[in-house]
């Protein structure tokens, strides 16, 4: 993933350089103009949000967060999972930190925060450091190996490099 970076001409931004998250207006537009067959859902409410946050036990990253109150996740061509639903993401999250199988099989999950899927069994993530999403990096769990590598500055660009076929895992 290091030459997706070098080919991509970027390198992880840090937090600091973090780009102001998108208006909840910007999303759907923004999603719409990359793909043709992208399908929204009704906003998730702040109730919603709050009780995910309270059953991960941590804040979602501003932009996940400002996606949600627009579109309750957001899926693509094949019914891909672009960005699951908030019920999914606690749903999935939970799953892979507590399942003894997957403690004997791969490194801890309770780094990594999964919104997504390739299609392929790999998922996106958000790092999780000292309790919290600090940085607006995307990175990529592939599950036949066990990696985790870097692969998007941030939700929008994932978006972007994903649906353009610039990312590919």
């Amino acid at each position: 993933m290091a030459a997706l970076a070098a080919d991509l001409g970027v390198l992880p931004t840090p937090a600091a350089l973090d780009q102001t998250a998108m208006t909840d207006r910007d999303w759907r537009s923004h999603v719409a103009s990359l793909t043709p067959h992208a399908s929204f859902f009704p906003p998730a409410d702040d109730t919603r949000l709050r009780e995910a946050e309270d059953r991960l036990g941590l804040r979602l990253p501003t932009a996940l967060r400002s996606l949600y109150a627009q579109s309750n996740g957001v899926r693509g061509e094949y019914e891909l999972g672009l960005v699951w639903s908030v019920e999914q993401v606690v749903a999935d999250n939970l799953m892979f930190r507590t399942r003894a199988d997957f403690a004997e099989l791969y490194m801890p999950f309770a780094p990594l925060l999964f919104f997504a899927d390739a299609g392929n069994g790999d998922q996106f993530a958000f790092t999780i450091l000292a309790g919290e999403v600090r940085r607006p990096d995307v990175f990529v769990w592939d599950h036949e190996t066990d990696s985790r590598a870097w692969a998007a500055p941030d939700l929008r660009l994932y978006l972007e490099w994903w649906l353009s076929g610039k990312l590919k895992v």
